[in-house]
């Protein structure tokens, strides 16, 4: 085995983590009878060889050496192995990547050459996976067929053996997989898409089992949509009760480890990072008798796409399912949909909100989570909320490990609702020798609603010590009293701000600096301060002593210059800084119109719209910063709230009919202005939710005027 191997220079070579001479131990590795080392070679493999889908020149030098494993029948786990060499040679080069080769460094041209090589290595050998669709291991028949959609260059033959092998394949998994690949192919090429489609129609129409009927459906779903049948919801949801009828598959079998807890048959006791993964993900599974079912739905609710309706009705189907597991993944998939996708939700999710009573911890926890980030959507399971917090006081604030503690999500989901039945959590958490990070986050939610907190969290700032640790725990105290406009804590704030340690603290003094000025006169005590700290003009801290000063004093002669040194500072961020408090002053700014109006060409897109936020507040005339506005508005999705609020104030007489045209196809658009694939955060679906009543309040005029929260 391996002939050749200790005439490759590995040395020479190098990983993720450095030199690659330990390559050689990890492919020996994969061959070892012992299961753990071969699992801790996989997990090598994939950490260094193949970190987060790179190729290295080890990793093709391991190309030949991994192919004589796949096909060694001697060898346990060749599954994986095979699922290894797909993720090698299945990254796809579009022509974007190799028309602009000439603009890449070269680093960045060696990976891609890499790439290139390393598909067309695996691409060569993969003729091997032709005989390994019909081998002996179970896990090698399940790897291969997608091996064979993504590296084969005869997709045609492929595709026919697909075909050929369903009838005789008797694994449930392995016939998924086949059908998985089928999709593949027709997703990859589109000549064969029509052949693909009509056999999947086919398996999904005829008398198949359930769960095959239900990958062909989903594979259509992604590959052929037109193809669904006009009822689809009403199929898929048969097709799950027939699932749900079948008996619950065994437990594994478990062997005693060291210590005498129980572990999987076959399993290390200390498994690696990849096994420790395979074990988690394989918790649920055990209990589940169709384990695969959530990867099925997935994937039709991905290929489903915008018919927001449908995929709402099937949600709502599986969130009425006896079956706790297949709640849990509706749950989680409820609040993908949501994230992505605008639509009528109310039905939707109240029923999440029906989870949350459910004995099945891990249910009500996956509910509490998706309407934590739905905030105002989240008003049909607002007396379920109420009803969990008031239940569970020992879940209003979760300790971590490391870093501070937070609040816990049915708190933060009830806070985001602005709903005051949340306000005994948030006062015994404002208790707690360490504040939670996130109060002052769920004071905003709720406003004026949370003035009887104000003065505890006047009382626990005035005890916050001033070292290295007072931005940690002053921070959510000063963003409360922010928001509450508690003047009263004046003194408080000021012994901060003059008080604030080296470490971070600017942070704690902006903080600070932005409480005193949201009290306005009440603050009357900290001018003097105030007066000293605008004496350093330019800087982002002195700007915010001059926004400060003059939501105190009015003394628009007082921050004028210094906004106008801000201006001009070298860095962007001070200048945007102080482009936003120049049009906090309104007209007693319109001395700063012309400063104004040469940054609305910077090459800093946010800094335009800044500037040309500025200028129209200051001056009252849109027809300079409109232009910027839309602009900015179709070359950057993220700055569209920012970009909305102003139009809103404008008014449709002020933003004009190019801006009445824009803001209704973004009312007209079903994807959310800021979905991401792949990824998404905290706030997307708040950020979406108040973009779009924005748009609606710029085209009906209620301008809301005056108000900059």
């Amino acid at each position: 085995m391996f002939t050749g191997i200790d005439e490759v220079d590995w040395a020479s070579m190098e990983h993720a983590y450095g030199p690659a001479d330990d390559v050689p131990g990890l492919l020996y590795g994969l061959a070892s009878a012992d299961p753990a080392e071969r699992e801790s070679a996989l997990d090598g493999m994939y950490g260094a060889v193949h970190h987060q889908g790179d190729v290295y020149a080890c990793t093709l030098a391991c190309i030949p050496f991994l192919f004589e494993l796949a096909v060694d029948p001697g060898i346990r786990d060749r599954g994986g192995i095979v699922e290894l060499l797909t993720s090698i040679g299945g990254i796809d080069l579009d022509e974007d990547d190799e028309s602009e080769l000439d603009e890449l460094d070269e680093d960045e041209i060696e990976g891609v050459a890499n790439y290139a090589m390393a598909a067309a290595a695996v691409s060569a050998g993969s003729s091997v996976f032709l005989d390994l669709v019909a081998d002996e291991d179970p896990g090698v028949r399940l790897a291969a067929p997608l091996a064979l959609a993504t590296l084969h260059g005869r997709p045609g033959r492929v595709l026919s053996l697909l075909r050929e092998r369903l009838p005789v394949e008797a694994d449930d998994e392995v016939r998924l997989a086949l059908v998985e690949a089928a999709g593949r192919i027709a997703l990859r090429h589109r000549p064969l898409a029509g052949q693909a489609a009509d056999w999947l129609s086919r398996l999904a129409a005829e008398a198949y089992p359930p769960g095959l009927r239900l990958a062909a459906l989903a594979q259509l779903a992604r590959c052929a949509p037109a193809a669904l049948p006009g009822d689809v919801v009403r199929v898929v949801s048969g097709l799950l009760r027939e699932l749900r009828s079948r008996p619950r598959r065994p437990e594994p079998p478990a062997v005693r480890a060291p210590g005498g807890e129980d572990a999987p048959a076959d399993r290390a006791a200390a498994p690696t990072p990849a096994g420790r993964l395979r074990e988690l993900s394989a918790q649920e599974p055990a209990v589940r008798s169709t384990p695969w079912a959530a990867d099925l739905l997935r994937t039709l609710h991905s290929g489903l796409d915008d018919r927001v309706d449908d995929r709402t009705a099937l949600l709502m189907d599986q969130l009425r399912s006896p079956d706790p597991w297949q709640r849990i993944d509706a749950v989680r998939m409820s609040g993908g949909l949501m994230r992505a996708w605008r639509g009528s939700y109310e039905d939707l999710v109240a029923l999440v909100g029906v989870q949350l009573t459910d004995p099945e911890p891990r249910l009500a926890d996956a509910a509490s989570h998706v309407l934590e980030e739905l905030f105002g959507l989240a008003a049909p399971a607002a007396d379920a909320l109420a009803d969990r917090v008031a239940g569970d006081p020992g879940a209003w604030v979760k300790d971590w490990a490391s870093g501070p503690p937070g609040l816990g999500s049915s708190v933060k989901a009830l806070a985001g609702l602005g709903d005051p039945r949340v306000l005994p959590a948030l006062a015994a958490a404002l208790e707690r020798p360490e504040v939670p990070h996130d109060v002052g986050f769920a004071i905003r939610c709720l406003g004026d609603a949370a003035a009887p907190l104000a003065g505890t969290l006047r009382r626990r700032l005035g005890e916050v010590g001033l070292d290295e640790g007072a931005y940690d725990r002053a921070s959510p105290l000063l963003a409360g009293l922010t928001v509450l406009r508690a003047g009263e804590a004046a003194p408080e704030v000021l012994r901060v701000l003059r008080g604030a340690p080296e470490y971070r603290g600017e942070w704690l003094r902006t903080a600070a600096l932005r409480a005193l000025r949201s009290f306005g006169p009440a603050a009357h005590r900290a001018v003097p301060e105030l007066r000293r700290l605008i004496r350093g003009p330019g800087t982002a801290a002195a700007t915010e002593a001059a926004e400060a000063l003059w939501a105190v004093t009015g003394d628009a002669g007082a921050v004028l210059p210094v906004l106008a040194e801000g201006l001009g500072a070298e860095r962007v961020h001070d200048r945007r800084a102080a482009a936003s408090a120049l049009g906090g002053l309104g007209r007693r700014a319109e001395v700063m119109a012309p400063g104004l109006r040469a940054l609305l060409a910077h090459d800093e897109l946010w800094l335009r719209v800044d500037a040309a936020i500025a200028l129209w507040e200051v001056s009252g005339r849109a027809g300079e910063a409109v232009p910027v506005l839309l602009s900015a508005w179709e070359r950057n999705r993220h700055v569209r709230v920012r970009v909305a609020e102003c139009l809103a104030r404008m008014g449709p007489a002020g933003a004009g009919s190019d801006a009445a045209q824009v803001l209704r196809a973004e009312l007209l658009s079903v994807r959310r202005h800021n979905a991401m694939d792949g990824g998404y955060g905290s706030h997307d679906t708040y950020e979406d939710e108040k973009l779009l009543a924005l748009c609606r309040r710029a085209l009906t005029g209620h301008t809301g005027k005056g108000n900059r929260s």
